[in-house]
């Protein structure tokens, strides 16, 4: 008799167990979400960086991206070498960008860009995807 009553109770206990198990790992599920979004998906920052492109790849092992290289340069010569320069790297996810970039290679160009938190393999390499390209050749 005892022993249907401790088996009865566990019964009526195990919901309850149960309900707790469930909005645990539902509060688990929308905790990864959250940190999922905020890590590869906020923009974190976004700007304008000028410079000349020195070189855009497509490259990958099995993503294919664009990749690229923009010589910013601090301090210009009389005869418009870059004296003193750093290099910004970014990704290109978007094709048709990379097709305008292609066209601009060893010009000088203003980039639009995003910085993400990280980098995802299908977006690139890079935390800066850049989104918009301006000739700034003929500007000067």
């Amino acid at each position: 008799m005892e022993e249907s009553t401790r088996i009865n109770t566990l019964k009526r206990k195990m919901p309850g167990y149960k309900k707790i198990m469930y909005s645990l790992f539902f509060c688990l599920l929308i905790g990864l979400s959250i940190y999922g979004y905020w890590k590869y998906y906020f923009t974190f920052s976004e700007g304008y960086r000028t410079g000349l492109i020195q070189k855009l790849s497509f490259r990958g092992n099995f993503f294919k991206t664009y990749e690229g290289e923009l010589v910013l340069s601090s301090i210009v010569s009389s005869t418009s070498v870059a004296l003193a320069s750093e290099k910004f790297y970014f990704s290109v996810p978007n094709d048709s960008i990379a097709n305008v970039l292609q066209n601009f290679e060893g010009k000088q160009v203003k980039l639009h860009y995003v910085q993400k938190n990280h980098s995802l393999c299908w977006r690139g390499d890079s935390e800066y995807l850049v989104d918009g390209v301006i000739d700034q050749s003929n500007s000067k």
